[in-house]
């Protein structure tokens, strides 16, 4: 195609209006296409990247193939364009000053007075044509995180105005805002996104598309009087309306020609429209299977704000469809589970995820949930620090060692059946002692884990510091629990498995990042379909 096209994502009026949906939805449309397409996100905290952020504040922590901590947004771009995002992918305004600060300090400036501009929009310029540049994209979309307005913003927006100035019709910027309806009034209002645009062009920009969110239906006539007081054409008004899934949006973008807009105005031929028939036949199967009684499935962890388990709720929710049933994720506070409430709070539930996470706040509901799950015989699935409580419960309550723990929750334990391994230490790469990233695993054929990947060679990602102890190992498996999927540059433990039971896995890495809308994780299929099963008994 030529020289690669920049598309500016940018939000106004409020946070949360659904930029990394909409920026999601352009890229598989212009995919669709045949175009070869990728996302940035532009984060404008200052931490180095949300690994160390309270998943309370911030989500989801999202974990690349080549390890980067990134924001959940990127999540969304995977499972909606079935690409793989790198550390190049999201960067965050503690990044951009750092690596300014490290070249100043090593004298690449010679010595000049170091400021936001040029300095700091030029390395935030770098990044943005780094992907164009060095992985040859037709498109690279870049969704600038936060709200026009807000202070942090302002050098991520002079450098699109800098890029659309010096780029010309290869940049574009598509700016999403919100119409609220006033209840007392009885009417939609456009000026909040009439000060959004306002301010916007305050600083430089004047959007080229504008994507309006509402609860409500947009008349021609509120589209007409926003294009007219934006300075932007009627084709280019586009209504993003609550839809019943996420995975409407990009048919309701293109319904708009949301793509042919954008292609019309960096001087692309339109053509036909795309199909999209793999995308649509997922709807189709959803809508199908919505119709069925849901499937309830106890997702039990201790953070009880949705996006802090994203990628698990998306997971599930894939593979409900790819079963032909609709999974009801019922969450589970598992600081508040007891032996007393734990039959009352998983009654009813076709299967139960044991969660990740950090620390030794709620371990004890998550041992008390795998107990029941296991001797009650509901398939089980831990992910991450979910399959260390396993072990850990398999341990104190099969192999009768009752302190038995992980060295993160008891650093005396006796008992240490997780901890931080000497075979790790050698292959940790970035965070310390964390493993991040895709790690090779070899699964046992025959095993459950084998039979759903339909493979022995697997690769995976990872977010953790403390592992299987193999002096346990053999252990485990004369009592019942097998370790079913080793790592073979370390030999540590990936996957355990009870073959007695009907499914009862825990993975220590962390499968739900890599499940997409046209590629659901096979582990998520089967655990999805054995629950079905354990229900229809």
């Amino acid at each position: 195609m030529g020289e690669t096209k920049y598309i500016f994502v940018t939000g106004g009026v409020a946070s949360s209006l659904g930029k990394g949906i909409i920026s999601s939805s352009i890229g598989k449309l212009l995919q669709a296409r045949g175009y070869n397409v990728t996302i940035q996100k532009f984060d404008p905290y200052i931490n180095i990247d949300p690994g160390t952020l309270n998943p309370y504040e911030h989500g989801e922590c999202y974990v690349t193939v080549d390890g980067h901590e990134a924001d959940l947004d990127l999540g969304h771009y995977e499972r909606f364009l079935g690409i793989q995002t790198t550390k190049a992918n999201n960067i965050t305004t503690g990044r951009i000053y750092k690596s300014v600060i490290d070249k100043e300090r090593r004298g690449d400036y010679l010595g000049k007075t170091i400021q936001v501009i040029p300095h700091i929009t030029d390395e935030i310029k770098r990044n943005v044509k780094q992907l164009g540049n060095k992985y040859k994209f037709d498109f690279v979309i870049t969704e600038i995180g936060g709200t026009v307005g807000d202070i942090e913003s302002l050098p991520y927006l002079e450098s699109i105005r800098q890029l659309k100035w010096e780029l010309g019709r290869d940049a574009i910027v598509v700016h999403l805002t919100y119409v609220p309806y006033l209840a007392a009034a009885g009417e939609l209002k456009t000026k909040p996104t009439q000060h959004s645009v306002k301010e916007l062009q305050s600083a430089g920009i004047q959007p080229d598309i504008l994507v309006l969110r509402a609860e409500h239906q947009l008349s021609v006539n509120l589209r007409k009087k926003v294009a007219q007081f934006c300075n932007v054409d009627e084709d280019a008004v586009v209504q993003s309306i609550d839809a019943p899934t996420i995975y409407e949006v990009p048919i309701l973008m293109q319904e708009q020609k949301l793509d042919a807009t954008i292609l019309k105005k960096m001087g692309l031929p339109v053509g036909d429209t795309p199909g999209l028939g793999p995308w649509r036949s997922f709807l189709e199967r959803r809508h199908k299977a919505e119709q069925k009684p849901a499937l309830h499935i106890a997702l039990v962890g201790k953070y009880d704000l949705q996006d802090a388990y994203k990628s698990i709720r998306e997971a599930l929710s894939q593979a409900g469809t790819y079963n032909d049933r609709k999974v009801e994720v019922d969450f589970v506070n598992s600081e508040k589970l007891t032996e007393d409430n734990v039959a009352e709070a998983l009654k009813d539930k076709a299967g139960v995820l044991i969660g990740p996470g950090f620390g030794e706040r709620g371990i004890p509901g998550k041992l008390i949930a795998a107990k029941y799950a296991r001797e009650h015989d509901i398939p089980t699935f831990g992910i991450c620090l979910g399959m260390q409580c396993i072990a850990i419960e398999f341990a104190r309550n099969v192999l009768g060692l009752a302190d038995a723990n992980s060295r993160e929750m008891d650093a005396k334990t006796p008992h240490n059946v997780i901890d931080i391994m000497e075979e790790q230490k050698s292959i940790t790469n970035m965070g310390g002692t964390m493993r991040l990233g895709a790690y090779e695993c070899v699964l046992r054929p025959g095993s459950k884990a084998c039979e759903a990947y339909g493979k022995e060679h697997i690769q995976e990602r990872h977010r953790h510091r403390y592992e299987f102890n193999n002096q346990y190992r053999e252990a485990f498996e004369a009592a019942g629990m097998q370790c079913v999927g080793i790592n073979p540059e370390s030999d540590l433990v990936e996957v355990v498995e009870i073959p007695a039971l009907k499914w009862y896995i825990g993975t220590q890495f962390h499968p739900e990042y890599s499940s997409t809308v046209l590629h659901p994780h096979p582990l998520f299929l089967s655990f999805v379909k054995a629950a079905i099963e354990n229900e229809a008994k």
